[in-house]
């Protein structure tokens, strides 16, 4: 037998999977784990058995649908996802991955701007989820043919596609915290790039465990847990996103029991962990295994990595094993991250930052702890003033801006967007470059986000962080420190722009008391940041809207609350609901 292919040989996906598939044809490829508190109802593919179901699954695309055709891949957490996206790649087709529609308006409209945008020719299913997406299909994608795994089709019909690294393999739609969602074109060269990459930094191969809780439909999930592993023949090991949401500490034994030596979450899920985790809940808990804890996709606060490094400490949890990184869609995921090291952090003036300066704290001055995404990996990163174009120094905040072979090729269907957001070219002519929409400084090597462009706050020409804001709202008062906030800002006329607060609260409580907690959180404001709050709106649980992986989406909640579209259980000066 030859000897097994390796990530940077690999011509496609599809190939490279058959090799695994020969290779490594008798271990598990994906583990699906219900209930990660016993050994019960965990279900898995070999990867000859997932190699097989995906043949299957291209065959009966192949006989409904024209090569370049895209697929909308609608299922909730399980193995038929998986294998309906790899029967997408092995019939020469592009897998579209979105969530299984549910009852909420908004989210239906989503996925039918997502549909429609991809010009959606079939939609792939399994029968737990069909009734749900037949009833959206009529309304929002009547002309789609409608397939429900597992399908029945003669797997030797199947016939390799044409594909090389250049084809077409996902359209990533963004999780849409800032704009409504865009199709990233990922090729199979981006899929292979960036899991060559991260098995380089982190020393992955077939004996790595990596998985976790994040949807499939998520680019963590699916090319950070899903994807890498299935490359290097090694295991994925998956729970529902559910079930983490409702225990936490699911997520906690899910890395014990099966041995995981990477898992990765936003930063809330870390600090869900901290707030909801009981010990009788991991008594005899194992973390010891756990070599790397990617945090990312959302800001990641350094008051949270201590938190959960002092809180799992004890149950074998290293300060090493916690890497903050950077990732996007658009770069297919990984982008920087340093392992084998506790977090690294940078203690800076909060005067200075206002004014997208760097300059360490000295003596007693307003401080912010930015943390460290690491270095940048695999990527030609540069800090470029996002107004002239003129690439920075080290040390000074611009636009962060990336160049790679993990880069996308751009936003399917949106010419306009593609070249403005990927074909970026520096005053002196270098480029072209993705415009990744997130200030940042490089120091000493390491990169440091301090927050997305569209979303800095500019109030009489100063320049506030709604994360900066949001978190000390939540460390002042207790009655928000389990719930979400959103700050931004509205036209305020001849002065400009006008600081609004958003902010769920639990419980019940009486109208007074909601008065008094806005009038605080006005008090808040005004001492730590020097600002006004013209509108403080408190909500319900769940009343801030939030992507998928998390992400709050605050120009969402400010187009909500213009429109008064938001339902408040009470508003302060001139909020709106």
């Amino acid at each position: 037998m030859t000897e097994p292919m390796t990530i940077d040989e690999a011509p496609d996906v599809c190939t490279l999977m058959r090799d695994r598939a020969v290779h490594r044809a008798d271990s598990r490829a994906v583990v699906m784990v219900s209930d990660p508190d016993t050994e019960d109802g965990a279900a898995w593919l070999t990867h000859a058995e997932l190699d097989e179901r995906a043949r299957r699954i291209a065959v009966w695309l192949s006989a409904r649908a024209p090569l370049g055709s895209r697929v909308l891949l609608l299922f909730p957490a399980g193995l038929d996802f998986i294998t309906a996206l790899l029967g997408c790649l092995h019939a020469g087709m592009i897998a579209v991955p979105a969530p299984v529609p549910g009852p909420r308006p908004h989210e239906r409209q989503r996925l039918r701007r997502i549909a429609d945008n991809a010009s959606t020719a079939v939609v792939l299913t399994e029968a737990a989820a069909e009734a749900a997406v037949r009833a959206w299909a009529a309304e929002h994608a009547p002309s789609a043919v409608i397939g429900v795994t597992p399908v029945d089709a003669d797997v030797d019909a199947w016939r390799a596609p044409d594909s090389d690294r250049d084809s077409v393999a996902v359209l990533q739609y963004t999780s849409g915290s800032t704009a409504d969602p865009k199709g990233v074109v990922i090729t199979h060269g981006n899929l292979l790039s960036n899991a060559s990459g991260v098995a380089r930094v982190f020393g992955f191969d077939e004996n790595s465990r990596i998985g976790g809780w994040i949807p499939n439909y998520h680019d963590m999930g699916l090319m950070g847990h899903l994807l890498p592993p299935l490359f290097f023949g090694a295991t994925s090991v998956l729970m529902s996103p559910g079930a983490f949401l409702k225990r936490p500490h699911l997520w906690l034994r899910l890395i014990d029991r099966y041995g995981l030596t990477v898992s990765a979450a936003p930063d809330f899920a870390f600090e869900l962990c901290c707030r909801r985790v009981t010990d009788a809940q991991v008594d005899g808990l194992d973390l010891s295994r756990w070599r790397l804890a990617v945090n990312g996709s959302e800001p990641v606060k350094a008051s949270v990595l201590a938190a959960f490094t002092e809180r799992f400490a004890r149950y074998g949890f290293r300060p090493e094993t916690m890497m903050p990184c950077f990732g996007m869609a658009e770069a297919t995921l990984f982008v920087s991250g340093t392992p084998g090291r506790p977090p690294v952090t940078l203690d800076v003036d909060a005067e200075e930052l206002e004014h997208h300066r760097f300059a360490p704290v000295r003596g007693d001055r307003p401080s912010r702890t930015l943390v460290s995404c690491g270095t940048v990996h695999d990527c030609t990163a540069r800090i470029v003033d996002p107004a002239t174009r003129v690439a920075l120094p080290e040390g000074h905040i611009g636009e962060l801006w990336l160049r790679g072979a993990s880069v996308a090729a751009g936003y399917w269907g949106d010419q306009a967007a593609s070249a403005a957001g990927f074909g970026a070219v520096t005053a002196d002519g270098e480029g072209p470059f993705l415009r990744t929409g997130d200030l940042a400084l490089l120091h000493d090597g390491e990169l440091y986000v301090t927050g997305r462009i569209k979303e800095v706050l500019v109030i009489r020409g100063r320049n506030l962080y709604p994360q900066d804001v949001e978190s000390e709202l939540r460390a002042r008062h207790r009655d928000l420190e389990h719930g979400v906030g959103a700050v931004f800002t509205v036209p305020a006329g001849h002065d400009g722009e006008a600081l609004v607060v958003t902010h769920e609260v639990r419980g019940r409580h009486e109208r007074e008391y909601l008065a008094g907690l806005a009038g605080a959180m006005r008090q808040t404001v005004a001492r730590e940041f020097g600002v006004r709050a013209a509108g403080v709106v408190l909500l319900r649980p769940g009343g801030v809207r939030r992507t998928t992986s998390g992400k709050i989406q605050r120009l969402l909640m400010r187009r909500l609350y213009l429109g008064g579209e938001l339902e408040a259980v009470h508003v302060d000066g001139e909020g709106r609901a």
